[in-house]
């Protein structure tokens, strides 16, 4: 069983991650923190069997490659990324800002976007950046590591 495509916010969220220095990587396996910092991803990676797994909400209940296991997958350079937008995506409320929009990543992704303009960001670069981290995932055909790891509760 394949991992379905995330949703290009996702993309966002991981450089965020990486930006904020939330991303711990230990062999095949990584904690990612949450945006809030009070909730720890586990991300596990067999390269044998490529195949990865995350306890993230969008992982577990959805189906789609989550921004934790994305995070990891960009640290251990498995998908290489500019490493110039990660200023731009440094210090994103994610949580609250998905809250705000009522997960409504088409909108979570504007405002973003929006905060990059501010931060004197190049959407060109950072659009580049994205399609070439959607395009490696999509061609790394990843299969689902079974796991029974329930995603963190709290804020």
């Amino acid at each position: 069983m394949f991992w379905k495509l995330p949703p290009r916010i996702k993309i966002y969220e991981a450089l965020g991650a990486i930006a904020d220095g939330r991303v711990e990587v230990m062999e095949n396996t990584a904690k990612v923190y949450s945006s809030s910092k009070k909730k720890v991803y586990i991300v596990e990676f067999d390269p044998s069997n490529n195949a990865i797994t995350a306890n993230d909400n969008g992982s577990y209940y959805q189906g789609y490659l989550g921004y934790p296991a994305i995070a990891f997958l960009l640290v251990k350079q498995i998908i290489s990324y500019n490493k110039t937008v990660l200023p731009w995506l440094r210090d994103i409320p994610w949580k609250d800002i998905n809250t705000k929009f009522k997960n409504d990543f088409e909108k979570t992704e504007q405002y973003v976007r929006e905060l990059v303009v501010g931060r004197k960001g190049d959407l060109k670069v950072l659009d580049e950046d994205i399609h070439d981290i959607e395009t490696a995932i999509f061609e790394l055909s990843l299969e689902k590591l079974p796991s029974n790891r329930k995603p963190p509760e709290g804020y």
